[in-house]
């Protein structure tokens, strides 16, 4: 389950030196992001008012920023933006310039609004690590800039739906990187770009009428003088009635972009994506689940009130998540993948397998849905939420006491650990956090995202891939990752080991609130400084301590450091990890029998704890 990057990537020393910069130099937010923020809302108009209800600048906490609607981070403490995504919003107003001030950004979403002008010439200033750019529905006239062909880290490019005029820039045609590119629907003329260092290209130049340059476009007619009157009237002939049609078409462009905003007006909470399904809702929903009623996409959509962004209860690296209500009471979650580069074919195989995958401390797939080019994946409902949300609330303090963390640790590490040794095929995961880990009604560790990264944009010669955090956030990443770009089971140990901190610190993994003000590391670098001056006691969060557990408590820190020690060899593998944990909350008798096959090279080793003790060495 696990793609191995090609050698030029481990081979490029330049990609891994500046892969380095950006990983040190994105780690900490800055003022600069919220500024950012704060110009481009005063620099739009929003009379839906969905910045207005949201981007609330008076509070000063870290990361606050990074609860703004359409605001995505590069780790939930830190103000530093990851995505702006600010689609079916009915913006108007310009291209904010202000933009500039989000320096790491690697993702921009403005479809769907109603933003006009042209696109800044200077775009490539603007947007310097752009990996995927989304102008698309607007009202965005003008000529496409050339400077866009100095985005050089772009993945997708979407123009469609605009008023854009002029030749397609032929330099676009050097972007290696671009998987995406729909210019389609608008006024375009020329030869188009041909794209040939990237590989295979989703290009989408439909509905420009003067465009040429491939089969399905006609070929490219050079222009000659000729001094036949009778040509001339021919062409003023062929030039009048194209231009009726023209006329005819941009009237009847806007005169359906009115009847889409008028439609847009009247169910403001629905998403064009939803609403462009139309036709395809009789598609029935695959169900892995015999005791689960027949679904159709139509009863996914009415669940989801059409997808509203009101029922948008997570979002991540993979997908956007819905709440979905049945009409007699049933909840379950509905998450829509982001846009993937596998076929149809591929997907459907990548299903059939997730579709076997089942264990009671992963979170249920029930079902999923194809219908034209969105993946929809259908969830058990988890009414407690991630674990994150319970660790670190929006307002109060975490309330989970010390056996119910620990009961969380065990389950969720016999859930990793039966996805490395015993499910076939073995699964690493990549990205696991405190947010993959979600919570049934008992508070039962359920694992999300399990093989999903699968059927994102696999890791190939592409710096954006990484810069999209697709393998996790900075707080959970092992330190080998940025060197090797290369996901393993050790890796899989230290971001669970990350997860482990949490529970027995109360501490986020990027700001760590109890150390100095002069301190500026993630909350291991906290840990190994406290543990090298023999205060690795001070990490435990207060709530916990002095209730009669404290050699638990003790115990437990000792397995997360050794899980997040800088060596990848000296790890434990996802079974010890599990072990050790059963075996300091043996008298809870939180578990049920075994479904994992032990590993051979740990057969035998039947005293996990000492076996902490002696990689402590204490």
């Amino acid at each position: 389950m696990v793609f191995v990057p090609s050698s030029r990537i481990l081979s490029s020393y330049v990609f891994v030196s500046f892969l380095l910069l950006i990983s040190f130099g994105i780690t900490y937010g800055t003022e600069t992001d919220i500024f950012c923020l704060k110009s481009i809302k005063n620099s739009i108009q929003d009379p839906n008012n969905y910045l207005t209800s949201s981007w609330n600048f008076n509070n000063k906490t870290e990361g606050f920023i990074c609860r703004f609607n359409g605001v995505e981070c590069w780790h939930p403490d830190e103000n530093k933006v990851l995505n702006l995504k600010l689609s079916n919003m009915g913006l108007k107003g310009q291209f904010p310039r202000g933009i500039v001030n989000c320096s790491s950004m690697t993702g921009l979403d403005l479809s769907v609004n109603d933003l006009s002008g042209t696109i800044p010439g200077d775009i490539s200033t603007l947007l310097k690590f752009v990996t995927s750019l989304d102008l698309s529905s607007n009202e965005f006239s003008g000529e496409i800039p050339v400077s866009l062909a100095n985005c050089t880290y772009l993945n997708v490019l979407k123009l469609s739906q605009n008023q854009l005029t002029g030749q397609i820039p032929l330099l676009l045609g050097t972007l290696d990187r671009i998987k995406t590119f729909d210019v389609s629907n608008n006024l375009l003329t020329g030869q188009v770009p041909n794209f040939t260092a990237g590989g295979k290209v989703d290009v989408n130049y439909a509905n420009n009428q003067g465009l040429c340059g491939q089969p399905s476009l006609g070929v490219c007619k050079a222009t000659a003088s000729s001094k036949s009157n009778t040509a001339v009237i021919a062409g003023a002939a062929v030039g009048a009635v194209t231009l009726a049609a023209l006329g005819l078409g941009v009237f009847m462009f806007f005169f359906v972009r009115r009847s889409a905003y008028r439609k847009k007006e009247e169910d403001p909470e629905g998403n064009k994506w939803a609403r462009s399904l139309k036709g395809t809702k009789g598609i029935k929903v695959s169900l892995f689940e015999k005791s689960i009623s027949k679904m159709k996409l139509s009863d996914l959509m009415k669940a989801t009130n059409n997808f509203s962004n009101i029922n948008i209860i997570g979002t991540g690296r993979t997908g956007t998540v819905y709440k979905a209500t049945l009409e007699d009471g049933t909840a379950f979650m509905v998450k829509r993948l982001q846009e993937s580069q596998h076929s149809e074919k591929e997907f459907m195989s990548e299903m059939a397998t997730l579709g076997t995958v089942k264990h009671r401390n992963l979170v249920p797939l029930l079902g999923f849905c194809v219908a034209k080019k969105e993946r929809l994946l259908v969830f058990k409902n988890m009414p407690n939420g991630m674990l994150h949300d319970q660790l670190h609330p929006a307002a109060g303090e975490c309330t989970l006491d010390w056996p119910s963390r620990l009961k969380i640790a065990i389950g969720a590490a016999k859930g990793f650990a039966w996805l490395h040794h015993s499910c076939n095929p073995r699964i690493i995961h990549r990205n696991i956090s405190s947010k993959c880990i979600l919570l049934d009604a008992d508070f039962e560790p359920k694992i999300s995202d399990f093989g999903l990264a699968r059927l994102m944009n696999p890791l190939d010669t592409h710096l954006s891939t990484f810069v999209n955090g697709e393998f996790g956030d900075f707080g959970y990443v092992a330190p080998e990752y940025t060197k090797t770009l290369v996901a393993t089971p050790k890796g899989d140990v230290f971001s669970f080991g990350t997860v482990l901190l949490e529970l027995v610190t109360g501490e986020r993994p990027a700001n760590v609130a109890k150390a100095p003000e002069t301190f500026k590391g993630n909350l291991v670098e906290w840990i190994t400084e406290l543990s090298s001056n023999s205060k690795l006691h001070d990490a435990i969060d207060e709530s916990l301590l002095n209730k009669g557990d404290d050699n638990e408590l003790f115990q437990f820190l000792k397995v997360a450091c050794n899980c997040v020690t800088e060596v990848p060899k000296e790890r434990p593998t996802m079974f010890e990890v599990y072990q050790f944990l059963r075996a300091i909350g043996g008298k809870y008798n939180f578990q049920t029998e075994d479904e994992i096959l032990v590993p051979e090279d740990i057969i035998g080793d039947n005293n996990m704890v000492e076996l902490i003790v002696a990689r402590e060495g204490k």
